[in-house]
């Protein structure tokens, strides 16, 4: 039985060119490696983009600009 891919290819419309490097140090890459393995996710590089840009998505969506400020819809 072939494996059905769970996850799409990257569109040939939106190539990925923008590279993106950090530095994590002992420590942070031992809780990264335990988390992979625990879950056991094999594509890291996805599983970055993914938890970075949820993240980001999230962080927009909450801070929306309004057009009034947070006390005044409280009222």
């Amino acid at each position: 039985m072939a494996i059905k891919r769970k996850y799409s290819s990257p569109q040939p419309n939106h190539p990925r060119v923008h590279k993106v490097t950090f530095m994590l140090n002992d420590d942070e890459q031992k809780a990264v490696d335990r988390y992979l393995a625990r879950y056991k996710i094999i594509n890291k590089s996805r599983w970055y983009r993914e938890t970075i840009l949820s993240h980001i998505l999230k962080t927009l969506e909450e801070d929306y600009p309004t057009l009034f400020n947070e006390n005044e819809m409280r009222r």
